[in-house]
């Protein structure tokens, strides 16, 4: 697809030595620097992240999960579990006794262990090449000398007043005289800056210990919290081996539940068994089909997917050819599914993505996620560390895959990829926005695969995803009214999306031309760069 040059838009990034492709230019930046200073993909990568913790502290931040892949240049992949896990305390039956029925994103129990921090100084001991303090230098000099506010970030910081507003020191530290930032406005913040210097001087142990480690616990325990300095101190990654399956000739890598990444193989397994290249990328049936996959393979997600220890089957039986055909022969080509139905099941046997690739070939896939805009909206006052909500995954009854249990990883939504075609590297990419990004991996990958887009047009692309509790669809507002018209016979609701979907980033890899093609999604305010 050529792109029309009289239409607002934005060309891909090519480059032939590096790349990098984030959702803030303050970032993209620091990871260029990074490279330029010798650093590799990986240490880019959390140099990027780490000022994204303090420039975009509504989408990410030290208090929140990590997920990564790191691809080397013959193709070989690692995968990086970086989510923390509930405090040991935190049982159905104790929160039963605390009279908690349901774990809402504010509340103390939705915080799990953050394990960001702790991902980060071990995807660097294995992968890394510059000092490890020396990546926070950009975050540090943001949080400590000020940074300006960018205009996607001021339009969701409004949104969440209500929620920073409830909290008197989220209020003291996000709000100005009880109101949000607008665009351009010059903000600090101390108390996350010496947070910062202790973790770039002192490495993880840092956070999950002493005054950082002890300010956490008070404020959640204060807030009638399970947290304690034990549940902090025993944060580890785990390093996981992707899931691999195959796509039109392509090689799909997703993490291992936890995570959802499941359900995107899940999804373009179901499309596969479809004529999909034979429609209108715009059209009706293509989105028709995508969202009754997505509806099914999110349906698998709620029933099965968990911490790996405490699911009811293999990962790997969910996404077998055999289980893939029974759900495919569920979706019909004329009509909406009524709903999903319990039997077609059971097998018969707010985050920020950035990705990096080096001169020498290496890429990272990295997701650093809060959950919620601003997580839980739990500050611990003395650190200014922002705590995430991801245990709000969880349910506080028993009896379901994801309920809650000491030292139990919820279910998480955030998920890295990449793509390797015929055994090497061929696309380094990722899609933020919360249930989305599952099926954000599955549309992206067919606009480049089936439809032939280069990365930004694929990211730029309209989208669509269905409401999780009423299941109408919700439109981009650049979806056309005819396929709107189109669903709408096929017996969808469609209603339009609220604000943009999601966010993406994505680097080609095309070694044979010794060239990077980045693309950046506009939803946001960041931007791919490279040399």
């Amino acid at each position: 697809m050529n792109r029309d040059f009289q239409a607002p838009g934005r060309s891909p990034v090519f480059a032939r030595e590096a790349a990098a492709a984030t959702s803030h230019p303050l970032a993209t930046s620091a990871a260029l620097e990074t490279l330029l200073a010798g650093g590799n993909a990986v240490d880019a990568a959390i140099a990027a992240v780490a000022v994204q913790c303090v420039v975009e502290p509504h989408m990410t931040g030290v208090g929140g999960d990590c997920f990564a892949i790191v691809m080397e240049p013959d193709g070989r992949l690692t995968g990086f579990n970086g989510s923390g896990a509930a405090p040991r305390a935190a049982t159905p039956d104790k929160l039963a006794e605390l009279g908690v029925a349901e774990i809402t994103d504010t509340s103390p129990h939705a915080v799990t262990v953050p394990g960001a921090v702790r991902a980060w100084e071990t995807l660097h001991k294995a992968h890394g090449a510059a000092p490890f303090k020396s990546l926070f230098k950009r975050a540090i000099h943001y949080a400590r000398d000020g940074f300006p506010v960018a205009p996607r970030v001021a339009h969701d910081w409004v949104k969440n007043l209500d929620k920073l507003r409830a909290d008197p020191v989220s209020a003291a530290r996000y709000l100005i005289k009880g109101e949000a930032p607008e665009t351009g406005t010059i903000l600090k913040y101390p108390h996350l800056a010496d947070t910062l210097q202790k973790i770039a001087e002192g490495g993880a142990d840092a956070f999950y210990s002493g005054d950082i480690a002890k300010d956490i616990v008070s404020a959640l325990q204060s807030r009638g919290g399970l947290m304690t300095e034990d549940d902090l101190a025993a944060c580890h990654t785990t390093a996981v081996s992707p899931v691999l399956r195959e796509y039109k000739g392509h090689t799909v890598a997703e993490l291992p539940p936890n995570g959802q990444g499941i359900i995107a193989l899940i999804m373009l397994g179901i499309l596969e068994k479809f004529d999909l290249q034979g429609f209108d990328p715009l059209g009706p049936e293509r989105f028709h089909l995508e969202m009754e996959a997505a509806r099914l393979a999110y349906a698998v997600r709620n029933r099965f997917v968990t911490d790996p220890g405490h699911m009811d089957v293999c990962h790997t039986r969910l996404i077998g050819s055999d289980y893939i055909d029974q759900l495919a022969r569920e979706v019909s080509l004329d009509k909406r599914m009524a709903s999903v139905p319990e039997n077609a099941l059971v097998p018969q046997t707010d985050t920020v993505y950035l990705t990096v690739v080096d001169k020498d070939g290496l890429s990272v896939s990295f997701i650093n996620s809060l959950f919620s805009d601003f997580g839980s909206g739990i500050v611990a006052p003395d650190s200014g560390v922002l705590l995430h909500c991801r245990g709000k995954s969880f349910r506080a009854a028993p009896g379901h895959a994801n309920s809650i249990d000491g030292g139990k990883r919820p279910m998480h939504t955030i998920i890295p990829a990449t793509v390797l075609k015929g055994g090497a590297p061929f696309l380094s990419f990722g899609v933020m926005g919360g249930q989305y990004q599952a099926c954000g991996h599955a549309h992206l990958l067919t606009n480049i695969i089936d439809y032939g887009m280069d990365v930004q047009a694929a990211i730029d692309f309209p989208r669509m995803f269905f409401n999780m509790d009423t299941h109408a669809l919700e439109a981009e507002k650049l979806v056309p009214p005819s396929t709107l018209e189109g669903l709408k016979a096929l017996g969808h609701t469609v209603t339009p999306a609220s604000g943009p979907i999601g966010g993406s980033q994505a680097i080609m890899i095309d070694r044979a031309r010794h060239l990077l093609t980045a693309g950046s999604d506009p939803r946001k305010d960041g931007h791919a760069a490279g040399y």
